[in-house]
């Protein structure tokens, strides 16, 4: 499959016809969706009218740079104008957005191409992907597997090849998590990077869109176009030496990855070694007050709930409910609390980047979750799925997952590149050298042949 980049190319030198190649996404979302459940709503007239617009400026030489005429998918939390966003719960099942979020006019405003919404994990309020009133997504490599959450569909659907790209949100791993058990990329920008305007909230504090794409370079080109004004570009610094980075390996994140993913991390960071100056160990410290989150995800959820509760997964409605009880008091001194500790951290003045397993294990079958009662699936989530991308998110840094290995079950394994608030580009000019110095990221899931 192309990258968003050579499909770019050959869109503006009119090799490839953005019309053909929407109708060859649709045809596949059609094809494999059945088995995926990567898709809550297909949008092929959408699609084909942004296609065949697409396809007319640009013979008409009116390219608008590289997101035009490229199909897009987007997680079910974001809103387009006149389609349905559910945010994967019955609560939603009618909710028809009357405006677009502020991300969709800017890929509309880029020519972009928006061929459906990707499914998740209700309300992006976990981290298996496996809870969703439209039914668990499933992993391109092993249709039996998890693809991780909360943004399931949309990393399932861009291995697939079901999009060129898609964009998903991340609380506390949302983007990463799915990204890396489904062998993409996927990057958490620094906060107000991009906006979140006209997004089904989780927890405002943490929440943030980011993309999921084949290459490190797609991510960034996405970012440069969805970036909030006056933002530098990325792309424009993307190759620039990573000679002299110095890089701290998060050792308590590492410690506890099962085998096989321990064996990858390690490879990876000895490829690393090789492309950079210095690399030490230390143990990564972050805080994260529950109150923050708790007093967030109520004031959203506290109307539903009273109304409505039948309308949620038992298993999301017993974690909504137990978010109930934090004072506005103690909700603002969490954000004290959080705001000092991170105006604390220290690692930055001795390294540049810090690398960790993005998930400590494989994707796991879908039954073994399933099996599971509320409270054992939410701890599995958080001890095994979300336990390396939560640091971070709490941290605020910016986080751009990779590609770094298959096990010997075929199933990705993915590397975890972290920098300080605002230093995106030190993480995915990491990223992107790492990238092209291996040979992960151009395997395809056999399903997507």
């Amino acid at each position: 499959m192309l990258s968003l980049i050579e499909t770019s190319e050959q869109i503006r030198s009119h090799k490839l016809s953005p019309v053909e190649l929407t109708r060859e996404c649709l045809n596949r979302i059609e094809r494999l969706n059945p088995l995926l459940n990567a898709f809550i709503t297909v949008t092929p007239e959408l699609a084909l009218e942004q296609a065949g617009r697409a396809e007319t400026e640009i013979l008409a030489g009116h390219w608008r740079g590289p997101l035009h005429g490229i199909p897009i998918a987007l997680k079910d939390l974001i809103d387009v104008a006149g389609v349905r966003t559910t945010a994967g719960s019955r609560q939603y099942s009618d909710r028809v957005a009357s405006e677009d979020a502020t991300i969709v006019a800017q890929l509309k405003r880029a020519g972009a191409v928006i061929v459906g919404k990707n499914n998740l994990h209700e309300f992006a309020f976990g981290g298996s992907g496996i809870v969703s009133a439209s039914g668990a997504a499933r992993n391109p490599w092993d249709t039996e597997r998890i693809t991780g959450g909360s943004s399931s569909g949309s990393a399932s659907a861009v291995a697939a090849g079901m999009c060129v790209a898609a964009i998903g949100t991340d609380t506390a791993g949302s983007v990463r998590v799915p990204a890396a058990l489904c062998g993409v990329v996927g990057h958490r920008p620094s906060r107000g990077m991009l906006s979140g305007e006209g997004i089904v909230p989780l927890a405002k504090s943490f929440d943030t869109p980011g993309p999921i794409a084949r290459t490190v370079r797609d991510a960034v080109t996405i970012l440069d176009c969805l970036a909030a004004p006056g933002t530098m570009s990325l792309s424009a610094g993307l190759n620039e030496p990573v000679t002299k980075l110095k890089i701290g390996v998060a050792r308590n994140l590492a410690g506890d990855a099962d085998a096989e993913v321990a064996s990858y991390f390690r490879a990876a960071v000895e490829t690393i070694s090789g492309l950079v100056g210095q690399v030490g160990e230390f143990d990564l410290q972050w805080k994260t007050p529950p109150e923050i989150r708790r007093h967030e995800i109520f004031s959203y959820h506290k109307e539903m709930l009273r109304l409505t509760p039948e309308l949620y997964d038992p298993r999301t409605f017993d974690r909504v409910r137990e978010t109930a009880g934090v004072s506005e008091e103690d909700y603002r001194r969490g954000l004290l609390e959080l705001t000092e500790f991170n105006r604390n951290v220290r690692v930055f003045e001795a390294v540049d980047v810090v690398l960790s397993p993005t998930v400590t294990v494989a994707a796991p079958s879908l039954a073994e979750l399933e099996a599971l009662d509320s409270a054992a699936l939410r701890q599995y989530e958080l001890r095994y799925l979300l336990k390396n991308t939560f640091p971070f998110s709490s941290l605020l840094w910016p986080s751009v997952t990779v590609p770094c290995g298959f096990t010997s079950s075929g199933l990705p394994v993915g590397l975890q590149i972290s920098a300080a608030p605002g230093a995106d580009l030190v993480a995915l000019r990491l990223a992107h050298s790492y990238e092209q110095a291996t040979e992960w990221h151009e395997r395809v899931a056999p399903i997507a042949g």
